[in-house]
């Protein structure tokens, strides 16, 4: 069995599993949520690439800003970065900015327990930030 056909299996037991129409797989963990998809980078060489979502729409200042900076260089299983993005809609603009980790790996010499015990560390990973920022 190919990695595109294990991942799906291997999150559908530690989590619910939601099916996107472009073949990305959405997990809920810890307040947080996360699109998984198996990326084909050469041939033999398949990745997982994850994307946790673990904050949005945060009010942008120097401290969260610092917090995220902190996290990105404190984290291992993933990159945090912030997206800032600008909200109009009361006559003023408001900077807001939405907190993700990625992390991408290779996987297919992974047994399925070890697939799933990383995917839940990453998970966690994220989820420990995500309590950090909103706090």
């Amino acid at each position: 069995m190919d990695l595109s056909e294990r991942l799906p299996a291997v999150l559908e037991a530690i989590l619910p599993v939601q099916h996107e129409d472009d073949g990305a797989l959405t997990v809920q963990h810890d307040d947080t949520f996360a699109s998984l998809r198996v990326v084909t980078i050469a041939e033999d060489l398949d990745l997982v690439s994850l994307t946790q979502v673990l904050a949005w729409d945060l009010p942008l200042d120097s401290k969260i800003r610092a917090k995220v900076a902190k996290h990105a260089h404190d984290t291992l299983l993933g990159t945090v970065s912030l997206v800032e993005k600008i909200a109009t809609g009361t006559g003023r603009s408001k900077k807001t900015g939405d907190v993700l980790l990625r992390y991408n790996f290779p996987a297919a010499g992974l047994t399925d327990d070890a697939l799933s015990t990383l995917i839940l560390m990453v998970l966690a990973t994220g989820a420990d930030v995500r309590r950090a920022l909103v706090a």
